[in-house]
């Protein structure tokens, strides 16, 4: 459906209520005004003719009635019989039980407003003591229906006026609103000055837009680094196959052959796996169970598991603290730890010190993971977490890694609600705080 078709049929809607409204407000308050008119005219007529009852006498009754229009003019004594009523042609029957009449044998002034037994419409009816019988007045008035009935030519009129009115508006005002918004231009939608309304949306598209060609720009970085490690080791295990096939390799060497292409294939299997488990992780397709973890006894684990890694590079590791127990998945905190710890250990200085504590700073468990090793620059410190983002290409073209390791740290640390600082400068080393 047309924009245009929509704020027609919202603009007739919405000016249908407000007419049933305003007919059913001004029906109301004309029945009232007329309600209260009859009540203060027949008041005053009671006055009118009980001065003339009381100078003149009840023979003066026919002349006043020729005067008062749509008012009836009842006499009746105080056994309820009609001694006299403007519509004689009528029969009455005895009038002791109306509710005006039993008030006006009290002494009261007696007044009711119902549907009249003899006329069958709506009246007012006044009634009041005078020299021994009952004067009683009625007057007619219209109801709340014949009121509506009579002013609704009036409302149909203006309602016809109001929609063409609407219709005529509605297709300005469409036209001069549609027309600036298409031409936006939704590749760059802040390049002319809009509707100061919409520029929330504007600049929402716009950071939409920064974000997907930032999103475009890591998928094919992601595509580039995937295939580049995946290509690597398999044109290593490629070329030593190769070699063993041809019987070019000499039969002392074999064995070496074979170490290396096992080297490069558990490479492989370790790439393969870290992808696997961030592609369960990004479609929450994981499933594991939620545990009581101690992360004293795991770190302890980790670092035996890093040590002979520790011993090659000659990096030395130290573990202190005390015992935390968090609720978690074990495995998952196992992949975070152990990858913090080995890039600590892979990215340190010969004879560096790689220092873990954790335990209680007043009521945050912590965890630090600090290193000696070459630091990371402040303009990567933001995309580390990236998958296959390198920080310095020299230096990983010579210490390896897949790149996705701190990518799973990331991901646990989403999963578990811990944040995760860095403080770290070039050749200073690097610090990771964890706060559960």
């Amino acid at each position: 459906m047309k924009l245009q078709t929509k704020i027609h049929k919202g603009m007739l809607l919405l000016i249908t209520v407000t007419l049933l409204i305003s007919y059913s407000m001004f029906t109301y308050i004309i029945y009232r005004q007329t309600v209260n008119m009859s009540i203060h005219e027949v008041r005053q007529e009671a006055q009118y003719i009980k001065r003339l009852l009381a100078s003149m006498g009840s023979g003066f009754l026919h002349a006043i009635d020729i005067g008062l229009f749509n008012t009836r003019i009842s006499l009746i004594n105080k056994a309820g019989n009609v001694l006299y009523d403007s519509n004689m042609n009528i029969d009455f029957e005895n009038h002791l039980l109306r509710p005006e009449v039993q008030k006006a044998l009290e002494g009261e002034i007696g007044e009711d407003i119902r549907i009249s037994e003899t006329f069958g419409t709506k009246m007012f009816y006044y009634a009041e003591m005078v020299d021994n019988n009952i004067l009683r007045i009625a007057k007619k008035f219209d109801t709340v229906g014949l009121i509506a009935l009579r002013i609704l030519p009036v409302i149909l009129s203006t309602a016809c006026i109001m929609f063409i009115i609407a219709y005529i508006l509605v297709k300005i005002l469409v036209n001069k609103i549609i027309v600036p918004i298409n031409q936006i231009n939704l590749i760059h939608p802040l390049e002319r000055k809009n509707y100061d309304e919409i520029m929330p949306l504007l600049v929402r598209i716009e950071k939409q837009n920064m974000e997907k060609e930032k999103i475009d720009t890591i998928r094919k970085e992601f595509s580039a680094n995937v295939s580049h490690e995946l290509k690597t080791p398999l044109t290593s295990i490629s070329g030593y196959a190769e070699l063993i096939k041809d019987g070019i390799v000499q039969k002392e060497d074999i064995e070496s052959f074979a170490g290396r292409i096992y080297h490069e294939a558990q490479r492989l299997i370790v790439l393969i796996d870290k992808i696997m488990l961030l592609s369960k992780l990004d479609e929450e397709k994981l499933v594991l169970d939620k545990e009581e973890v101690d992360l004293y006894p795991l770190l302890l684990e980790i670092c035996n598991r890093l040590n002979p890694f520790a011993l090659e590079k000659n990096v030395h590791i130290e573990l202190s603290g005390e015992n935390i127990q968090i609720s978690g998945f074990r495995y998952i905190l196992d992949e975070m730890l152990y990858n913090l710890c080995e890039n600590a250990i892979k990215y340190n200085k010969e004879h560096g010190t790689v220092k873990i504590w954790l335990g209680k700073v007043l009521t945050t468990n912590k965890i630090i993971i600090e290193d000696t090793g070459i630091g990371i620059d402040k303009q990567d410190q933001e995309r580390i977490f990236e998958r296959f983002y390198r920080a310095d290409k020299s230096h990983n073209s010579k210490i390896g890694g897949s790149g996705l390791g701190l990518s799973i740290v990331k991901y646990a640390t989403i999963l578990h609600n811990i944040q995760i600082k860095l403080e770290s400068e070039p050749e200073k080393g690097t610090k990771f705080i964890l706060e559960f």
